[in-house]
């Protein structure tokens, strides 16, 4: 079994960025995700039989949208800054990322992948939390205020990548399968 995702990977260029951006979460008990790493997962599809990655590869060169400009900026947290379980950076605009989710959705649900029930929300994860005291809390909610206005940069989204997910102590390690152009 593979464990496996598609995302939008992040231009090279915007590392630099993301990393300056972490760099602010010093002293707060976040598990950051390697700047390298970081990407907008366009649908989690965990374990899969590696027999059949070819099936998945096929169902996404069908993908039927645009390369579209994207801009990557502004720092949240999900569900929300004071209860952060997630901190991240947002992507806009929403709907060309939405109607190229629905068409990953499209694609892969004649291969037994449902839909998912969470309302889609464009965001490559920065950070992860998980127990952290108050005191460090209300710090985290600070950083999360004053980057939410930050601009990483503008990107286009022209490719999918179908990607394997290698989890280790130190944090996954992803690897591309496939890439495919809009």
């Amino acid at each position: 079994m593979i464990r496996t995702f598609v995302a939008v990977d992040l231009p090279e260029s915007f590392v630099g960025v993301i990393a300056k951006i972490q760099q602010e979460f010093g002293g707060i008990n976040v598990k950051l995700v390697d700047p390298k790493q970081v990407h907008i997962t366009m649908k989690f599809l965990g374990d899969v039989r590696e027999k059949s990655i070819p099936d998945i590869c096929d169902a996404l060169s069908r993908i039927e949208c645009k390369p579209f400009s994207a801009m990557i900026h502004g720092v949240g947290a999900f569900p929300k800054p004071s209860y952060a379980r997630v901190v991240y950076v947002g992507a806009s605009p929403k709907e060309a990322f939405k109607r190229l989710h629905a068409e990953v959705e499209r694609v892969l649900k004649p291969l037994g992948f449902k839909k998912e029930k969470r309302a889609f929300t464009p965001h490559a994860t920065i950070a992860r939390v998980k127990n952290i005291p108050d005191n460090q809390r209300k710090k985290l909610v600070g950083v999360i205020e004053r980057q939410s206005p930050i601009e990483v940069g503008m990107m286009t989204v022209d490719a999918i990548k179908l990607k394997k997910s290698i989890l280790t102590p130190k944090g996954a390690i992803h690897e591309t399968l496939t890439e495919v152009y809009l």
